[in-house]
């Protein structure tokens, strides 16, 4: 536990939320600036901050609820689809320092855009391939 961190408040019951799902490792509760009814964020109970420090069992608690609370979410709201999402660092959009997944209801016509894409230039694909899989490694 953080004493700073807000998810981590939530958990430990200081300050409310509109809790959907809770286990011993994994809580999720409805975000409270939604993108549509129903927006919900699952987060381990472990404080930790992102991707890169969550630790693996942790991962694989989130993920796993992540997985059955799209299904619910989506039949619950009578929502079109869902869209998951993770922020990590300040620069990719990370509000909250403690790892949390989005699960996002859509609905047709809901007007929310993602993820503008582009074409590769010449030769920069060959080269982020081989930049990551040099960083596996």
């Amino acid at each position: 536990m953080s004493v700073d961190c807000i998810f981590c408040k939530i958990i430990g019951g200081e300050l409310p939320s509109y809790t959907v799902y809770e286990d011993e490792k994994v809580i999720a509760f409805l975000d409270i600036r939604p993108v549509n009814a129903g927006h919900t964020l699952v987060v381990p109970k472990r404080h930790s901050h992102n991707i890169f420090d969550i630790a693996p069992d942790d991962w694989a608690a989130v993920s796993e609820v992540v997985r059955k609370l799209a299904i619910a979410i989506e039949k619950g709201v009578g929502a079109d689809g869902v869209n998951i999402a993770m922020n990590n660092r300040e620069h990719a959009g990370q509000v909250v320092e403690h790892p949390h997944v989005h699960i996002i209801p859509r609905f047709k016509g809901d007007g929310l855009k993602l993820m503008p894409q582009r074409e590769y230039k010449p030769n920069e694909a060959e080269d982020s391939a081989k930049k990551i899989r040099n960083a596996f490694s």
